[in-house]
């Protein structure tokens, strides 16, 4: 079975942090081995600074990865000093660091090292400041598959989101709207919610942009224009979609079990209902790539990273994710094969 290959995250983020807890207490609780790509000076200033139990192998393409508590197999993806390293304050160094271990990992995916990736939180400014230019993780990874359509999807135990705009302000949102556009939306979430949820079939309901979804048109007419067409659009091809739906109610009826996903317009109308339910549980996954990838559903934190105080809810939600859409896939391909 191939490793899933976990990144460190930035280095002067609480990313180290988890990775050393989630392996302290969790990781036997997963039969599937796990490597993390990153730097072992990282993660051996985190252990002596916390005095996590922890203690860290090399690991090199072709090594066995034991699943052990406490064991922590370390794929080399750059070589810091220890004298590099200050929680809470990222360098161009770290910097470096952090994105070389995205790159590695999705490139030892492409050669079949790995079996998916799982990604511990970045700073966007500190992406930058590695020379990789890209708004986060999503375009990031979108670009080093040659993948263009991916769709970041936020999922917990009640309810699940995808984006029909991500980084952005607030005043482009509209012109991002398109028929077109969110058309491959609802088709790419569909699809994920077959494949890699196991849904076999989902329901989707569609948050509209403007408030009481337009109101006939006084407070908008994306609804009306773009929004509803493109919903037809997708019924006409037997998908089981619904809205557009005031975004003040719809949260509540798909928490409550009535659609397995809601496309939203823009970043926060996804993001606030849902990290209200899964602050510390939520999954941020990016569909439409051709690899497996989840996420942390928070950020660097740098204003706590060095304190202990790092909680792994998150990382371990992410990484019991990323083995069950691995598995889905892998069901599902054998399948269409014996078919």
């Amino acid at each position: 079975m191939l490793p899933l290959a976990i990144t460190m995250g930035c280095p002067a983020g609480i990313g180290p942090e988890i990775i050393l807890k989630y392996f302290s207490k969790i990781h036997n609780k997963f039969s599937a081995p796990i490597i993390v790509a990153g730097d072992i000076a990282v993660l051996d200033f985190y252990i002596n600074a916390l005095q996590i139990d922890c203690s860290l192998i090399p690991w090199q393409v072709g090594d066995y990865a034991p699943i052990e508590q406490g064991i922590i197999p370390v794929f080399k993806t750059s070589q810091l000093s220890p004298t590099d390293i200050h929680p809470g304050i990222f360098s161009k160094k770290t910097s470096i660091a952090m994105a070389s271990a995205i790159s590695m990992s999705v490139q030892g995916i492409q050669n079949g090292y790995f079996s998916g990736i799982c990604t511990c939180p970045i700073s966007k400014e500190s992406l930058n400041k590695s020379g990789c230019h890209y708004p986060g993780h999503t375009e990031m990874l979108a670009d080093l598959t040659r993948c263009s359509g991916q769709v970041m999807m936020l999922a917990g135990t009640s309810l699940r989101v995808t984006l029909a705009s991500i980084h952005c302000s607030i005043d482009q949102v509209p012109a991002l709207l398109n028929i077109k556009s969110l058309y491959s939306l609802y088709q790419t979430t569909y699809s994920a919610l077959v494949k890699d949820f196991n849904i076999p079939s989902p329901k989707i309901a569609v948050a509209a942009l403007n408030p009481h979804a337009g109101e006939g048109g006084m407070f908008g007419t994306e609804e009306q224009e773009i929004i509803f067409p493109s919903i037809l659009k997708a019924q006409k091809q037997g998908m089981d979609i619904h809205g557009p739906f005031p975004p003040d109610t719809i949260f509540v009826n798909a928490a409550q079990g009535k659609y397995d996903a809601v496309v939203c317009m823009c970043h926060d109308q996804g993001l606030i209902p849902f990290k209200l339910l899964h602050f510390k549980d939520g999954v941020n996954i990016t569909l439409g790539l051709p690899i497996v990838r989840t996420s942390v559903d928070h950020g660097t934190a740098y204003d706590i990273a060095g304190k202990g105080t790092a909680d792994p809810a998150s990382l371990t939600a992410a990484i019991e994710l990323c083995h069950t859409i691995i598995q889905n896939r892998t069901t599902t391909q054998t399948n269409n094969a014996k078919g």
